[in-house]
């Protein structure tokens, strides 16, 4: 084993709330988590949805619940999730009428692992105070965990409007977008402060201050951090699609955690058409794997190919290996602890090739033009054999997997 996996990264201190089986906060390694797409109250599609967000990684999945028959459809969809040996912890989300459903369904509160709630959609004027509490009752009651999640696509309203008033009187006043900030951290941090005053510990709340756009989410969070110890749920309430969506997550994100910001994460992609909800797991895990906070799965070092490298072979051998490490994964991380610490190296010629191989646990430096046909094979930082001929990726992927039988992560 070459390098040592951990990181430098000072995580700033939080209080830790439990979650069904998994902890937030605290000591706690960074969770990533998810939410279906499916109609809640259509169970079998609702259940079928969590486990694939599950087996992709995500250790915490929301769900919607957004009227009686989402409320009603939570314990048949438990225990259909108990059957398929599937114990993920589930999040109800809540708006509008959320007081309604606890007080009608309170089974379906006894079912969830954790609520979200969002204080700007909680109520209007006068009813705003006792829909709040009759929520936090209901979480009270059955010892639930609360994440008080403020968007500001949804802040309350009457709030912004106080704080533009008080604004209006100072002689230096402060812009829109600065007061839309302030505000959205007040309303986090006064609900939460109700939520204890109503009875709910503080190892049971849980904060987010969602924006779509980069440079508010950073003043937010930093203000966030610098004012509370609850811990922190990360994200843009609307990424987008695609590349856009990808790239504006891992940049908004990885700054935050970079500072130590973040104890939960979730990258709100909009799915591309038929694709799997749980693309956005894979790239909260890619992040944190990136930033070396937490590893998943073996990591595939690639060089990008240049006129060395002309014909489309290492991209190919790559391609295989990514897809192997894939579909070995569910096997390999049952039977080889810190197998996902693992760095294997594809290169396309002499230039990097050696070198990044031998950095790398196990490596294979493939010829480029002009270069002698041949393949070294670096394991440990130690040129072990050289590869040739035609079955060069089976006898490659042969010895990557002799190498996670017998990868052993405390070796020094």
């Amino acid at each position: 084993m070459q390098t040592t996996k951990t990181t430098t990264i000072r995580r700033r201190h939080s209080v830790a709330v439990r979650v069904g089986d998994v902890t937030i906060g605290g000591h706690a390694p960074i969770v990533v988590q998810s939410m279906t797409s499916t109609d809640t109250s259509n169970v079998p599609a609702t259940t079928q949805e969590i486990i694939e967000l599950s087996e992709a990684g995500s250790e915490l999945v929301r769900i919607t619940v957004n009227n009686e028959a989402a409320a009603r459809a939570i314990p048949e969809i438990k225990e259909k999730l108990a059957t398929a040996n599937v114990s993920v912890p589930l999040i109800g989300d809540f708006h509008f009428n959320g007081h309604k459903l606890v007080w009608k369904h309170p089974e379906c509160v006894e079912h969830l692992d954790k609520l979200r709630i969002n204080p700007g959609n909680v109520g209007r004027g006068a009813k705003r105070d006792s829909q709040f509490a009759q929520l936090i009752e209901y979480a009270c009651q059955y010892q639930k965990p609360v994440r008080i999640g403020v968007n500001w696509g949804s802040l309350d309203q009457d709030l912004l409007k106080e704080r533009l008033d008080d604004n209006a009187k100072q002689g230096f006043p402060k812009s829109l977008e600065e007061l839309t900030h302030q505000s959205l951290v007040e309303s986090a941090l006064k609900s939460a402060q109700r939520a204890e005053a109503l009875g709910l510990p503080r190892t049971q709340i849980i904060i987010s201050c969602k924006l779509s756009e980069l440079p508010g989410l950073l003043v937010v969070y930093r203000l966030l951090a610098k004012q509370c110890e609850y811990p922190l749920h990360l994200g843009l309430t609307e990424a987008g699609m695609g590349r856009r969506g990808t790239v504006v997550s891992s940049a908004a994100l990885s700054i935050l955690l970079q500072e130590g910001i973040g104890d939960t994460i979730r990258v709100s992609l909009t799915p591309e058409p038929n694709s799997q909800r749980s693309e956005e797991v894979r790239i909260a895990q890619d992040i944190l794997q990136a930033l070396k906070l937490r590893s998943f799965t073996p990591a595939v070092v690639a060089c990008p190919g240049c006129g060395r490298t002309s014909n489309d072979y290492f991209q190919r051998l790559a391609s295989e290996i990514q897809d192997y490490i894939q579909q070995r994964m569910p096997v390999w991380k049952t039977r080889y602890p810190g197998v996902e610490n693992i760095t294997i190296a594809v290169m396309g010629c002499v230039v990097n090739g050696p070198g990044e191989s031998k950095h790398a646990d196990i490596g294979i430096s493939l010829p480029g033009s002009g270069e002698r046909p041949v393949a070294p094979v670096y394991m440990d930082g130690e040129h072990k054999l050289t590869l040739s001929g035609d079955n060069l990726v089976n006898d490659f992927k042969a010895l990557v997997e002799k190498y996670v039988a017998d990868y052993n992560p405390a070796q020094p």
